[in-house]
């Protein structure tokens, strides 16, 4: 068996006087993709920094392979450079490498990296990391602000990448396709499944039955403890001794108990009462700014009680989309009627409302007192954060001293405050962790209002919405009922030539920037043993292929399995990209060995 690449044993790490790991274990082996999932303020973050060496723990060891190198992209990255071709080159990466995967990720390798927005911040971060073509590499929240076409290329580079992986993200259909084994955060220490992300959550109902079972237990054992204690520990003290300290230890476990139960986060949402049966009616709408075509020729209809998610790359005009749906931005033609009694609130994936120096107290009364309008009832500012699991002391902590998950708590905090009818989410989902998400998927569930959905979560759209909405950048919009996997279902082939323009951009990248080969009288051994890889690849092709197309062919796979379907269909499209990728570097491998076995 062969050593992890790089570990922790037994690390302990204090945060004041509260223990954050105590004796977490975890190692990761070659080139194996892992995940690490936890509650917010588990540390997630922190252990990161521990494995790249940035934080020292207090005790325990953390080992590394000799000539490993590491890559970390954290969750709010600093990009440096005059371009984000020098941020990307900034570790070392030689220039066509990070041009392609700057390419690769939509970005322009010239672009200037002042006024960058958070997309491509992300994009320039995961670009370099890439580049440098590391042993490891360490992702916190890599999802944050990408678009779901730039979260497919992620899934791929990670796919194609030859580094161990260790990824912190609370994206389930991300995580469901890239990862191999899972590691959980939870009373400060770390559990390993050898399984994807797939198998995680029925695992940890399982070891939380487990615990629950063995709570009770414990109760019993300290009620039975108890009535001994009251019943006459003092006349037989001596001989009893053992007793009151397995007693006193006994109080102790349920202590500690008590205190690693974070609590549940309380949250409630209500509307401001019924709107008309129409929200917003849109006929023949275009917007465009200057060449730049947003919208051309759009019309649906909302109404009450509708889920509408509205999904497309970066820069595709989705904020746009909301603007013209609720009147707010006048469209180039075409017209909107809304309906009557509307009143709209949002959360800004921006998180622009939240002024970094402002104390948290202030930010949930702006007014000034110290109590909160709770959906038109008082609730002290001290109970009201707590139901978001914010503790008394941090409400005279700065907004700049939070993680980003408990800053997006907090928008959740003011926003859910407030009544409403119509709700608009751009990017609710970014830096909360699962809990969170089910409690809010659940809360919008039983909304009665009407959801205006911006995300790039694909499970949380797929969970929620009644239709969606797709902007593919040229101004094409199309609406189908369901979520994402249905959208793409209904719509094969829709942003195929956004991919398609990105591909060919990359190559053509690689073309120009490569360096030229060194002059050799045959291939390289890595070369000839790629290009075996090749052959056997492109041998076994088209049978793969001939099969899925089978599967797909059966005219009641669609009914009977929406979500097969989806995973036959997008594995077909991946079987046949990787056979045509393969037949074209076969090709080039080929022409360089004739080339240099006949002196050319």
């Amino acid at each position: 068996m062969r050593a992890p690449i790089l570990a922790l044993k037994d690390v302990r790490l204090a945060d004041g006087p509260n223990m954050l790991f105590d004796g977490v274990d975890l190692a990761l082996d070659a080139r194996n993709r892992a995940c690490l999932v936890g509650r917010n303020g588990a540390g997630k973050s922190t252990l990161l920094r521990i494995l790249i060496g940035q934080i020292e723990a207090d005790a325990g060891e953390r080992t590394v392979s000799p000539g490993t190198t590491i890559a970390y992209v954290p969750q709010e990255p600093d990009i440096t450079g005059a371009t984000v071709l020098e941020h990307a080159t900034s570790g070392g990466a030689p220039s066509y490498l990070a041009e392609a995967a700057l390419t690769a990720f939509g970005m322009d390798p010239e672009k200037g990296t002042q006024g960058l927005s958070g997309g491509e911040i992300r994009r320039a971060a995961l670009s370099k990391a890439f580049a440098e073509d590391p042993d490891v590499i360490l992702l916190d929240e890599p999802t944050n602000h990408l678009d779901i076409l730039a979260i497919e290329v992620l899934e791929g580079q990670i796919g194609a990448s030859r580094a161990a992986a260790l990824i912190v993200s609370h994206d389930r259909a991300f995580l469901e396709r890239v990862t191999q084994r899972c590691f959980w955060l939870e009373h400060r220490q770390v559990r390993r499944l050898d399984a994807g992300f797939a198998g995680f959550e029925e695992w940890v109902e399982k070891i939380e039955a487990q615990q629950a079972e063995e709570g009770r237990r414990l109760d019993k054992m300290l009620e039975r403890e108890q009535h001994w204690m009251e019943r006459g520990v003092t006349a037989r003290r001596a001989r009893n001794e053992g007793r009151r300290r397995r007693l006193i230890a006994l109080r102790e476990a349920k202590s500690e108990r008590n205190r690693e139960n974070r609590g549940t986060m309380t949250m409630g949402l209500e509307s401001s009462g019924l709107s008309g049966k129409r929200v917003a009616e849109a006929k023949g709408l275009s917007k465009a700014f200057g060449e730049r075509v947003i919208l051309k020729d759009f019309s649906t209809r909302i109404l009450r009680g509708d889920r509408v998610a509205i999904v497309g790359p970066n820069g595709a005009g989705k904020t746009t989309m909301v603007k013209l749906l609720l009147g707010e931005l006048e469209p180039d033609a075409g017209s909107v009627k809304l309906g009557t009694n509307l009143s709209v609130t949002y959360i800004d994936q921006s998180r622009a409302a939240l002024s970094p120096d402002m104390m948290l107290r202030d930010v949930l009364t702006p007014l000034g007192g110290d109590q909160v309008l709770v959906r038109g009832q008082p609730k002290h500012v001290n109970a009201y954060a707590k139901d978001f699991l914010f503790k008394e002391s941090q409400l005279r902590q700065p907004v700049k001293s939070l993680s980003g998950g408990e800053r997006n708590r907090l928008l959740l905090a003011r926003a859910l405050a407030n009544t409403a009818n119509v709700m608009v989410l751009d990017e609710p989902t970014n830096d909360l962790d699962m809990d969170t998400l089910d409690l809010l998927e659940d809360l919008l569930a039983d909304y009665e209002g009407t959801l205006i959905l911006v995300s790039h979560d694909r499970d949380f759209i797929d969970r929620l919405a009644t239709s969606t909405i797709g902007l593919d950048g040229t101004g094409r919009a199309v609406e189908t009922p369901g979520g994402w996997q249905d959208f793409i279902a209904q719509n094969p082939g829709f942003f195929a030539f956004v991919t398609k323009a990105e591909a060919a951009k990359a190559a053509k990248a690689v073309a120009a920037q490569a360096p030229p080969p060194k002059p050799a009288g045959k291939l390289t051994y890595k070369d000839q043993r790629r290009l075996a890889e090749l052959e056997a690849l492109i041998a076994e092709g088209p049978g793969k292929i001939a099969a899925l197309e089978a599967a797909l062919a059966d005219p009641g796979l669609y009914g009977r399995d929406p979500a097969g379907f989806d995973r036959l269909t997008r594995a077909l499209s991946a079987k046949q990209a990787e056979v045509a990728a393969a037949e074209e570097e076969w090709l080039a491998l080929e022409e360089r060995r004739e080339a240099l076995e006949s002196g050319r």
